[in-house]
Formats: structure tokens, C-alpha cells, sequence
């Protein structure tokens, strides 16, 4: 029998495809769940993902919202995670501009189930308790939309500004709610107060009555506020058991700029590895600054050069291949 060479070429493109899905970081993993202060994977041990953070997807970071971006980080970064950081409140975000940033997110997040790779759907607010209904709706439709299917992460509160734990636990349980609806199981990320930094806080009083919830933390690694009195208040909330995920750090300081610290960045890299914790570094746009993974006029499209990257985007893709691979 006689087959044609595009038949053949056919043929060896879906036996690669079949191989790339059976050795996914999804495979390998399987659906996450929580037990005692650590997220866990099929196996019962913590996979430990890393990955990168979208930008907010308004302004510059917008234009990154594509299939192409997912598939390069995946192939040239080597991610295994990817963090979709929907803008709400701003200006074009999901309050005044909803069926757009819908589709910029569910975009993203189907591209990144493709791929066989781990996504956070981000509700990227500093005020969500003021769009509790807005949020609530969003993630009803997130919940029916990616129920039951492992690569899907739920974040319901990005980054509680000066909130009490109070009233981030109130909103966040009403959110719980409407996602256990119609996704019983998948993880649900709850945000801390202070920039999601007193995750000790929270772990005094955690939310109970649900299954798998874990904790965002976040820090930038060569902030001087962010240093070792941060990582003991995350040594206390694990104590205290809670479990955490650094659903946002950065190479940089908290205004996105200072210094690219590499010694303090790579004591958090080793805290990191130490306590088995999955994380996503922010963030993939061009704007000039210190986080930034790229430089000013960075394709929109990946197929980044070494040139287009910043010292932080070098430093990161480095270290996402040695660490993912």
C-alpha cells in the first residue's frame, strides 16, 4: 500500500502530538487537591509547578492574549503553568468591557488546556469584595465552562489591598459557593489581606467546609520590605496549616521597578524549592520595567530573541528550563 507523503507527514505529526499530550505536566499530575498545608497531585506529593503570569490584560499586556504567547512560553520558557490576570476594575476591564475580556481569558485558558499545562483564571482586582456579583457571575460561568477538567485553577481575588481578613473571608466564601455549584473539586486560590502578604493572618482563621482552597502569596524578591519577616509569616500560616501558592512574584520590587537583586532573588528561588511550593512570576509584557519579561517593542506574538528580553526574562527562562525539563 502506497501513501502519500503529506499522508505520511499526517501520519508522524499526530503520533507527535499523541507523545507531546502523554508526557503534559497535566498527565504527569493529574487533578490537584489539597491535603493538610500542601496542594498535591494524583501521586499524593506536591508537583511543585512554575510558570509565568500574564499581565494585567488591558494596556500593553493586552496585545499577549493569544494562542501564539501560551505555545511559546510552553516550548522556548518551558512553563508548566500559566497565570491568566484578567483586569476588572480599570478602565476597559471586565466591569466596562465584559465580552471582550471573556473571550481574552477563555482564549488563553483553552489554548493552555491544549497544551497539557496547569491555568490560573485570575479575577485581577484589588477591591473584588466592592463586584461581588460581578464575581460571583464571572466564575459561574468559569465553573460550568472548565468543571472538572485538572489543568483549571480557580484565583477568586488577586491581591486584597487593606482589607480585613474579615471581610476578604466573606466575599471569598460567597465565591467558594458559586464554583462548588458546578465544579466540586478543582482548586480554588483565596486571597490574603496586606497585597496577599498575611497569609498568617488568614491561617488563624481559615475558611472551613470546603475542599481544596489554598492561599495566594506574593512578594517581589529583591523588595527590601519583602525579605525575612515575610517568609516567616509564611512559615507560620504552613505551620498552622494552610496551604500556599505563589500565584505572583517578581524579580524586581513592588512598584514593578528597583533592583534586580539576583542573590535575593535566588534566596526566594531556593525558599521556593525548599517548602515544594508552585508559583508564576510576573509578567509577560514589553513596558520598561524591572518585571517585565520583555523589552520595549517585544513581538506580540512570542518567538522572543535573547535580545528582546530583559535581564529578568533572561534570568527566568534560565531558570525555567534548568527547573521544568
Amino acid at each position: 500500500m502506497k501513501i502519500s507523503i503529506l499522508a505520511f507527514a499526517i501520519i508522524v505529526q499526530s503520533f507527535c502530538l499523541v507523545a507531546q499530550i502523554q508526557k503534559s505536566p497535566v498527565n504527569l499530575h493529574g487533578s490537584l487537591r489539597v491535603e493538610g498545608n500542601q496542594m498535591v497531585d494524583k501521586t499524593g506529593l506536591p508537583p511543585q509547578l512554575r510558570g509565568i503570569s500574564l499581565s494585567w490584560s488591558l494596556w500593553g499586556g493586552k496585545k499577549y492574549y493569544n494562542p501564539e504567547v501560551v505555545a511559546w512560553l510552553v516550548r522556548d520558557f518551558h512553563i508548566n503553568l500559566l497565570r491568566a490576570s484578567m483586569g476588572v476594575q480599570p478602565k476597559g476591564g471586565y466591569l466596562t468591557n465584559r465580552e471582550e475580556q471573556m473571550n481574552l481569558v477563555t482564549t488563553v485558558v483553552d489554548k493552555a488546556i491544549s497544551e497539557g499545562i496547569y491555568v490560573l483564571i485570575d479575577w485581577h482586582d484589588h477591591n473584588a469584595e466592592l463586584h461581588l456579583e460581578e464575581s460571583k457571575a464571572f466564575f459561574a460561568i468559569m465553573a460550568q465552562k472548565y468543571a472538572g477538567v485538572p489543568n483549571v485553577i480557580y484565583e477568586i481575588y488577586n491581591e486584597p489591598a487593606r482589607q480585613s481578613w474579615e471581610l476578604v473571608k466573606s466575599y471569598s466564601v460567597e465565591v467558594i459557593k458559586v464554583i462548588r455549584q458546578y465544579d466540586l473539586a478543582n482548586v480554588i486560590v483565596v486571597g490574603s489581606p496586606h497585597w496577599d502578604q498575611d497569609v498568617d493572618v488568614a491561617a488563624a482563621d481559615p475558611i472551613t467546609g470546603f475542599e481544596n482552597l489554598v492561599y495566594s502569596f506574593h512578594f517581589y524578591a529583591s523588595d527590601p520590605n519583602h525579605q525575612e519577616k515575610l517568609r516567616a509569616k509564611a512559615a507560620l500560616a504552613m505551620e498552622r496549616g494552610i496551604a500556599l501558592f505563589v500565584t505572583e512574584w517578581g524579580v524586581g520590587e513592588s512598584n514593578g521597578n528597583g533592583e534586580f537583586n539576583l542573590e535575593k532573588t535566588e534566596r526566594w528561588m531556593d525558599w521556593m524549592e525548599k517548602n515544594r511550593l508552585s508559583w508564576a512570576v510576573w509578567n509577560v509584557t514589553d513596558k520598561n520595567e524591572t518585571t517585565a519579561l520583555m523589552l520595549p517593542g517585544a513581538p506580540a506574538n512570542g518567538g522572543w530573541k535573547s535580545e528582546q528580553l530583559s535581564p529578568g526574562g533572561r534570568y527566568m527562562r534560565d531558570k525555567l528550563g534548568k527547573l521544568n525539563k
